[in-house]
């Protein structure tokens, strides 16, 4: 949405230097970016239910303070919406059923309460996201009983759900403006009234663009948004609609690296295919887990094993918005329930909390690292291993970051063509001087990162 900020203020010029040209006038003052702060933003997946053994607002705004000591910026709530009844999926249901649009789910507790704590978050620094489930609705819904037409309906006038295996919700017709209008409503009601700063929405897809587009820029009027999408095939919801998508492909590949099916040559060849594809200004979101992936496919440790820390520093250094769901900085290692109760084990491992800290220090203090076009572009190195020893460098502003990664499971020693020149290591501290071409030994999943300004 950048390129939208750019044009208002070729516009605002413009209107300038057609006005009187006797008069003096002070030409309106246009925010360039209001979504600046997103540009070096790691991004907090909060799941309420699970995060504390109450499993409210409340509770959860007790750990603030430590989300503000780890420096996570931007919290993203699973949905706080009213889960429905009818056709519920085990015990307490998915937060992906939605009851009403225009509620919070009472297991989490109060309008009031979720205000407050968007105003708390917003005092310490924070912007809140929510989720936005707009292609379906639970069967019972509010809107169901008056409004089946708004529904994707059979031959016989049944309501349909998306697929099969979606039993517990029911698919929304965007054939139908009301139903649209109804949606739109329903979104900027919790950025007027609760202050939120955006959506993740989720199977953005699923969903018409050109809703997407009315949406984004009703929500704009009251105040500028930023949107993910939970998607990475339609490219198009990148031009107008959203800031930011999910880089799935690069998750998948670093699940297939750790067990030997992918190489660095497809990290090469993503960043390749991302550099082509993205409309200016946007980007994937990276990530090692998240709530489906945790849930259904498996933890970070069952998936990247010994390599968990590799992976999560890689998340940090390629472009794109960093992902941090609720417990990784914990060392989660189980799989959630998604339709019961099931609190996180805040205690497992502390130095995942550190290496997390470092991570988002890392990213801040770097210009090269920042998101999308705030951020360097990557540069892939030459190297005497090129199956399994990856490197490349981001440079922004002078300020230049070199990762070096032993993606095997087994010791490699190996050369780089780096830029020769006086490095800080970025874990230890200490200086490195490298030569063009710089020798690195470095123990299975093991991993360099060089800071140059």
């Amino acid at each position: 949405m950048k390129q939208y900020y750019s044009i208002l203020i070729v516009l605002a010029f413009l209107v300038g230097a057609c006005s009187n040209s006797t008069q003096k006038t002070t030409a309106p003052v246009v925010d360039e970016n209001p979504l600046a702060w997103s540009d070096d933003a790691v991004m907090y997946e909060v799941n309420v239910r699970q995060f504390t053994s109450e499993g409210t607002f409340n509770a959860f705004a007790t750990h603030l303070p430590r989300l503000k000591e780890l420096g996570v910026e931007i919290l993203w709530f699973m949905p706080i919406h009213p889960i429905g009844k009818e056709n519920r999926k085990g015990t307490l249901g998915s937060y992906y059923s939605i009851q009403d649009y225009k509620a919070v789910n009472p297991e989490f507790g109060t309008f009031e309460d979720f205000k407050s704590l968007v105003k708390q978050a917003h005092e310490m620094g924070f912007k809140v996201l929510i989720d936005c489930v707009a292609n379906h609705t639970s069967w019972d819904n509010v809107w169901m009983s008056e409004h089946k037409d708004w529904y994707t309906l059979d031959s016989l006038g049944n309501v349909l759900p998306p697929n099969p295996d979606w039993s517990d919700v029911a698919d929304l017709n965007y054939d139908n403006q009301e139903m649209r209008a109804a949606m739109i409503d329903a979104m900027e009601y919790w950025v007027a009234e609760a202050d939120i700063d955006g959506y993740r929405c989720d199977y953005a897809g699923g969903v018409p663009t050109d809703f997407w587009e009315e949406a984004r820029a009703s929500l704009d009027e009251i105040k500028p948004v930023f949107m993910l999408a939970e998607d990475q095939d339609h490219l198009d919801l990148l031009n107008m609609a959203f800031d930011c998508n999910y880089g799935w492909t690069m998750h998948h590949y670093m699940n297939e690296i750790y067990c030997g099916e992918k190489s660095v040559d497809d990290i090469k060849s993503y960043f390749a295919q991302v550099d082509s594809t993205y409309p200016f200004g946007t980007y994937p979101l990276q990530f090692t887990s998240n709530h489906d992936e945790n849930s259904w496919n498996g933890t970070a440790y069952e998936r990247l094993g010994d390599a968990v820390k590799t992976f999560a520093v890689l998340s940090f250094t390629i472009p794109g918005m960093p992902l941090v769901y609720s417990g990784q900085e914990a060392g989660l290692n189980k799989r959630l329930e998604f339709f019961e109760k099931d609190e996180i084990d805040w205690n497992r491992d502390p130095s995942m909390t550190e290496l997390y800290k470092q991570l988002i220090d890392l990213k801040q203090e770097n210009p090269a690292l920042w998101n999308g076009e705030a951020g360097g572009e990557i540069e892939f190195l030459e190297t005497s291993a090129p199956e399994k020893l990856l490197a490349f460098t981001r440079e922004k502003e002078g300020n230049s970051v070199l990762v070096v990664m032993n993606l095997s499971a087994e010791p490699l020693a190996g050369t780089i063509e780096s830029e020769a020149g006086v490095y800080s290591s970025y874990f230890t501290r200490g200086e490195i001087t490298l030569d063009a071409n710089a020798n690195f030994t470095l123990d299975p999943w093991d991993y360099k990162i060089l800071v140059k300004n």
